[in-house]
């Protein structure tokens, strides 16, 4: 949405803006919380025909009494509407505030110009760079952050908004990108956030991987707490750890601590991979050396070796991210270079 909204307002706005591009990004993100409700509906309308609900019919009050499936029948009957993508889009907008409004470094022409050639055109690695080292979402109190915010109340009105358009229905917002960061990315074009053509989007409520570098987890789990959408679907943290970290008993208490600290905080559900570095590298490299290796990729778990290269890559990207390796190339441009 937040792409269709950019390109929208590069065509009808003679100057366009950062509070512009949010009126065009709140108006199409609306539509399809909409659209996404109305097919719910029909999948719910029809669902008794099509595939009846046959466990929750045994185990759910209302079925058996009433003799109807349990989508014509329940009392209660939640459904999740969820969002993908916050950090890319946070981050997208902090970027646009910051480079062209506050700091006046490039116009909203010029950025289109390097998203149109995925920022492989002159200067665009420069650019992109500059864009990517905006003030980003949990890098605590910034831009990204308060963005994050912001999208992330206007996302939670909109899905509870529509309880009210179908009585019996509550749909509850969430922030979980479930599998489809690959999917999703390969349909979206390069984002004002340095993000290339084609690449993942973010993963869950999680930051884009490898933006910090001083392992400051506490700021990413104030960040990933303040913008869960209330009584809503989760916004899962997922947090990766060296197995190392169980070698020192002070290290052991500092991660209950932790642990402790992120769901007192109000984060809804916390998901952990510990995993050794190398071993995840070697086992990327050639999976068929850890055939029994175990990720939790996002919502779900697997056997490593049965991933896709990509969402393999995904999980590495991650656990190097925590190690500090993740793109070491990625520096900061210097503007008296350019």
């Amino acid at each position: 949405m937040f792409e269709v909204a950019y390109y929208d307002m590069m065509k009808h706005e003679e100057e366009p803006s950062v509070s512009i591009l949010w009126e065009y990004f709140q108006r199409h993100l609306r539509r399809a919380v909409d659209v996404t409700a109305k097919g719910i509906r029909f999948h719910l309308k029809y669902q008794e025909k099509n595939e009846p609900e046959l466990i929750c019919n045994l185990l759910s009050h209302g079925p058996v009494e009433k003799g109807a499936d349990v989508t014509k029948s329940a009392q209660y009957f939640n459904m999740c509407i969820d969002g993908a993508g916050l950090a890319t889009v946070a981050d997208s907008f902090a970027a646009c505030e910051q480079r062209i409004e506050r700091e006046g470094k490039i116009t909203f022409e010029e950025l289109t110009r390097h998203l149109e050639f995925n920022y492989g055109d002159f200067d665009g690695e420069y650019v992109r760079q500059m864009m990517r080292h905006s003030e980003r979402y949990c890098g605590g109190n910034t831009l990204g952050d308060a963005w994050a915010k912001r999208v992330s109340r206007a996302f939670t009105d909109m899905v509870r908004g529509e309880c009210g358009a179908y009585p019996g229905i509550c749909f509850i917002p969430g922030w979980f990108s479930w599998a489809n960061t690959l999917e999703f990315g390969h349909a979206v074009r390069a984002t004002p956030n340095g993000r290339r053509d084609g690449e993942a989007i973010s993963h869950g409520a999680n930051p884009h991987s490898g933006f910090r570098k001083d392992g400051a987890v506490t700021a990413i789990a104030n960040s990933i707490a303040s913008i869960q959408p209330g009584y809503g679907n989760t916004a899962p943290f997922q947090l990766e750890v060296d197995p190392g970290i169980a070698q020192s008993p002070e290290a052991t208490d500092k991660m209950v601590s932790l642990v402790r600290t992120i769901l007192e905080t109000g984060n809804t559900l916390l998901n952990i991979n510990i995993i050794n570095k190398d071993q995840i590298l070697e086992a990327h490299k050639d999976p068929s050396k850890y055939p029994n290796l175990v990720v939790r990729v996002t919502g779900f778990t697997a056997y490593f070796a049965m991933l896709s290269p990509e969402f393999r890559q995904l999980v590495v990207d991650r656990v190097l991210a925590v190690n500090g390796d993740a793109q070491k190339a990625e520096t900061a441009p210097n503007p008296k270079e350019r």
